[in-house]
């Protein structure tokens, strides 16, 4: 049987990796973020779920890797797909 204390800390960090998550999945989902710069992103953050529950691997692969390949192939660009923006500037007056 757990104790109040294990309870509140599994919980916390059931928190953390939701919070984690959340944040990661909006920054893939609304930056114009390349493919490279979104794998590092969820590197880190399988990193990071790992480091709160170092037995989760199975469990992250079953919960949020599926989820994480899906939103890194729909929202994400290749370099040679991403393009400059080029702001028109008015020629200066003379």
């Amino acid at each position: 049987m757990a104790t109040p204390e294990q309870l509140a800390d599994e919980t916390r960090r059931v928190r953390k990796v939701r919070q984690v998550v959340d944040i990661s999945t909006s920054l893939i989902m609304q930056s114009d973020m390349s493919r490279g710069e979104a794998e590092l992103l969820v590197e880190s953050v399988r990193d990071r779920i790992l480091n709160l529950f170092p037995d989760g691997s199975t469990t992250y692969e079953v919960v949020y890797a599926r989820k994480f390949r899906r939103l890194i192939a729909e929202f994400t660009t290749s370099p040679a797909e991403r393009r400059g923006v080029v702001a028109p500037f008015a020629p200066r007056p003379r």
